[in-house]
Protein backbone atom coordinates (compact mmCIF):
# COMPACT_ATOMS: atom_id res chain seq x y z
CA UNK A 1 0.00 0.00 0.00
CA UNK A 2 1.23 3.41 -0.81
CA UNK A 3 1.12 6.74 1.73
CA UNK A 4 0.01 9.71 -0.61
CA UNK A 5 0.40 11.73 2.66
CA UNK A 6 -2.53 13.93 1.39
CA UNK A 7 -3.32 15.97 4.60
CA UNK A 8 -1.10 19.07 6.47
CA UNK A 9 -0.34 20.89 10.09
CA UNK A 10 -0.55 23.79 9.30
CA UNK A 11 0.03 26.76 11.50
CA UNK A 12 -2.37 30.48 11.22
CA UNK A 13 -0.14 33.37 10.41
CA UNK A 14 -3.19 35.60 12.15
CA UNK A 15 -3.96 33.25 15.31
CA UNK A 16 -1.41 30.47 15.42
CA UNK A 17 -4.13 27.98 15.82
CA UNK A 18 -2.69 24.65 14.14
CA UNK A 19 -4.67 22.23 12.24
CA UNK A 20 -4.86 19.18 9.77
CA UNK A 21 -6.05 20.44 6.90
CA UNK A 22 -6.70 18.15 3.24
CA UNK A 23 -3.65 19.76 1.19
CA UNK A 24 -5.20 19.50 -2.24
CA UNK A 25 -8.57 21.13 -0.94
CA UNK A 26 -11.61 21.79 -3.76
CA UNK A 27 -12.56 25.27 -1.77
CA UNK A 28 -10.63 27.44 0.64
CA UNK A 29 -9.30 26.07 4.18
CA UNK A 30 -10.23 28.14 7.25
CA UNK A 31 -8.69 28.50 10.62
CA UNK A 32 -11.00 27.35 13.20
CA UNK A 33 -10.22 29.77 15.11
CA UNK A 34 -10.14 33.08 13.42
CA UNK A 35 -11.51 32.43 10.26
CA UNK A 36 -8.30 33.33 7.93
CA UNK A 37 -7.61 31.25 4.70
CA UNK A 38 -5.23 28.92 5.66
CA UNK A 39 -5.31 27.16 2.06
CA UNK A 40 -6.26 28.42 -1.52
CA UNK A 41 -7.07 25.53 -4.24
CA UNK A 42 -4.97 26.09 -7.09
CA UNK A 43 -6.27 22.80 -9.19
CA UNK A 44 -3.71 20.43 -7.07
CA UNK A 45 -1.58 20.93 -4.47
CA UNK A 46 -3.76 24.49 -2.50
CA UNK A 47 -1.29 27.43 -1.96
CA UNK A 48 -0.55 27.83 1.73
CA UNK A 49 -1.29 31.02 3.26
CA UNK A 50 0.00 29.41 7.05
CA UNK A 51 3.32 27.73 8.27
CA UNK A 52 3.79 24.08 7.07
CA UNK A 53 4.43 22.77 10.37
CA UNK A 54 4.06 18.82 8.84
CA UNK A 55 3.06 16.47 6.44
CA UNK A 56 0.73 13.52 7.96
CA UNK A 57 -0.33 10.47 7.05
Amino acid sequence: MTHTNNFVKIKCADCGNEQIAFKKPATNVACHVCGSTLIKPRGGHGEMKGELLEVVD
